[in-house]
């Protein structure tokens, strides 16, 4: 495997049902990914940034733990911000190299041009109720295609008028999938529901499965 001792900051690995993005309901590996380059203000993993500690596990033994704990290929790399640790490209390549079905969760403020082409993209556009609109990178939109999605977590109306817009500036709908997600427990999803099926238009309406499920 190469560069297989490269060293990077864990939060935690584990296994659980993916609870959202486009492979919603497959029994997948996480690998979270320690530190943040942003700070949502409805941010559900805070633990996955300082002062909470993290584990240096290299790509070799991340690879062994997937290996060795399920026998589902869907891998999801998530955090915290993955992007912000360099050595997460060698990790998307060597999961790829065993067959391995990659996605990436990404908040959106750093260049997607290094991702390997074989990985799923899941980007996130801050809404303003994040606090960190002002971070989008719009040309990521240059960086994906059909397979990957971009994804709008709403707590409010002023936010899915803001994500209507940038949907419509960018013509989202004819190139990439496009998640509305409820800010869980701000937003009711039955009032997300019904202004999506206002818009008539094909938005895939998501909640995070696994918290309504009780699992990680």
């Amino acid at each position: 495997m190469p560069n297989s001792n490269i060293v990077l900051k864990v939060c935690e690995v584990f296994f659980s049902i993916q609870g959202e993005g486009p492979f919603v309901g497959f029994p997948t590996f996480f690998v979270r990914l320690f530190g943040c380059n942003l700070n949502c203000t409805w941010c559900d993993t805070n633990y996955a940034k300082p002062p909470y500690k993290f584990k240096e596990v290299s790509i070799e033994n991340i690879v062994k733990a997937w290996q060795k704990s399920c026998n589902s290929p869907y891998v999801t790399i998530t955090g915290g911000e993955p992007l912000i640790q360099e050595g997460v490209y060698q990790l998307m390549k060597d999961f790829l190299s065993f067959g391995a079905v990659v996605s990436l969760e990404t908040n959106g403020s750093i260049s997607l041009e290094r991702v390997p082409k074989g990985v799923t993209k899941v980007m996130d556009i801050k809404t303003p109720s994040s606090g960190m609109e002002r971070f989008n990178l719009y040309e990521n939109f240059n960086f994906l295609d059909k397979k990957d999605a971009v994804k709008f977590v709403l707590k409010d109306e002023k936010d899915f008028d803001f994500s209507m817009e940038v949907i419509k500036k960018y013509d989202l709908l004819s190139r990439v999938q496009v998640i509305f997600s409820p800010v869980y427990g701000e937003l009711a999803p039955e009032k997300l529901a019904r202004w999506i099926l206002e818009t008539r238009m094909p938005i895939r309406m998501q909640i995070q499965l696994h918290k309504y499920l009780n699992l990680k």
